[in-house]
């Protein structure tokens, strides 16, 4: 799950009010260089946090199809999923318009052709496409009842074989959500594990 945010402001606010105070990170994922744009008032606008840099580190993208990064942020997961294959159509989204908007400038930053940015909740600004991949670092500010809604309603955008792969705080996720996976695909499997982070993986059958 995600950390705690250091503003007033949440960062799954729609349309945050507070000042935008900017921010530049420098950083390596697997073993690329990227540079992201953060603000206040969106998640983890000082570094890529350690749940966000393991779903990075340990995801399995497809060879080719469309892959939804749910919940982007600034665009570290989607940007990163793009580059490692330029084969993939990434699609972003975000509740937070200000989110959206440092997604858009961080594709433009990191030459990134093939990812788009849609602003909305959750799924429904994708509704009408179909995902071989989603990836998630879901916000536990928001509550479980969101964390699991990104669990139940991901097979309603998936195609026959695709995956939901989730990172998770170890201590609050490990034992309740895995029966979310289990209830909404009939498997799950730990991807990897590491500093306190889980990442479950299950496969649309």
């Amino acid at each position: 799950m995600r950390e705690k945010n250091d503003c007033t402001e949440h960062y799954f606010t729609p349309r945050p009010e507070s000042e935008a105070k900017l921010g530049l990170i420098r950083v390596i994922l697997r073993g690329r260089p990227f540079e992201f744009v953060t603000s206040s008032s969106v998640f983890s606008k000082r570094r890529v946090d350690t749940g966000t840099r393991l779903l990075i580190e340990s995801m399995r993208l497809p060879e080719q199809g469309r892959v939804l990064d749910v919940g982007c942020g600034y665009g570290a997961v989607g940007i990163a999923a793009a580059s490692l294959n330029p084969e993939l159509q990434i699609v972003m989204t975000d509740v937070n318009m200000r989110a959206v908007h440092l997604a858009e400038e961080n594709l433009k930053r990191n030459r990134i052709g093939n990812a788009e940015v849609r602003w909305g909740h959750m799924y429904e600004p994708v509704q009408n496409l179909t995902f071989n991949c989603i990836l998630s670092n879901p916000p536990i500010s928001a509550g479980m009842d969101i964390v699991k809604a990104v669990i139940y309603e991901a097979p309603t955008v998936m195609a026959s074989g695709a995956t939901l792969q989730m990172v998770v705080r170890s201590k609050i996720g490990a034992k309740a959500l895995p029966a979310c996976f289990e209830e909404a695909f009939g498997n799950c499997q730990v991807l990897a594990r590491e500093s306190g982070y889980r990442v479950f993986m299950a496969e649309k059958q």
